[in-house]
């Protein structure tokens, strides 16, 4: 029986995952680094110590990744500051939904807790979560299961009794390999065959997993 409902955030709740695709290969070219989009896309959830590992294996290890990761959380925070964070479709009706419905919820981010904060808050989402945690409070994030161990370990459940909500690939392997149930959302691609055979399903939009939800016949 499903008791929770562990979503990711960016991409997921809010929209917004795109901005990582642009300014990571923004920041990186500031440095003389030149990424593809495909590598953008690969970085989504991309937590530590992976994230590091990562562009160093790209561009060599030489690379000071702290130094390109503070000026892109820059560049994406003045984009947003311009053009405001929204909510993606259906997230509010959801969280309402769950709300009255007593599922408990939490969320599961590879961003900090100030800006998850920040980020809720500009989009009518907070106060609808149980946990709220960061990538920043395990020692591996995404695509590890830590994060996602750990949110279940905090709410007091198995993830067995977790539904997991994500947008990117990093994301649902690291559901998926804390044994929670991972619905898909997707963003920016859609799962390809060996990605699909991890979900318990996959849907068009965040208003559909309530029939997910009413699928598993659960007691909520």
């Amino acid at each position: 029986m499903i008791r929770a409902v562990i979503f990711d955030m960016d991409g997921t709740l809010i929209d917004t995952e795109k901005y990582y695709r642009v300014f990571w290969p923004r920041a990186l070219a500031e440095f003389g680094y030149q990424m593809t989009d495909e590598q953008a896309l690969s970085m989504r959830s991309l937590g530590r110590p992976f994230a590091p590992a990562q562009l160093k294996s790209w561009f060599g290890e030489e690379l000071d990744y702290y130094a390109v990761r503070d000026l892109r959380k820059k560049l994406m925070e003045e984009c947003l500051d311009r053009e405001g964070v929204r909510c993606k479709p259906g997230a509010l009706e959801l969280v309402q939904k769950l709300k009255e419905q007593d599922v408990t919820t939490a969320i599961a981010t590879a961003t900090d807790l100030e800006r998850t904060a920040k980020y809720l808050r500009l989009t009518g989402l907070e106060g609808y979560f149980r946990r709220l945690i960061s990538a920043t409070q395990v020692k591996e994030g995404k695509p590890s299961p830590d994060i996602y161990l750990y949110a279940c370990e905090q709410l007091g459940l198995s993830p067995e009794e977790c539904l997991a909500v994500e947008d990117s690939p990093n994301g649902v392997l690291s559901a998926y390999r804390a044994g929670c149930k991972v619905v898909m959302v997707p963003d920016q691609t859609e799962p390809d065959e060996e990605l699909k055979r991890l979900l318990y399903a996959r849907v068009d939009c965040l208003l559909d997993i309530l029939g997910v939800l009413g699928e598993e016949s659960t007691e909520i």
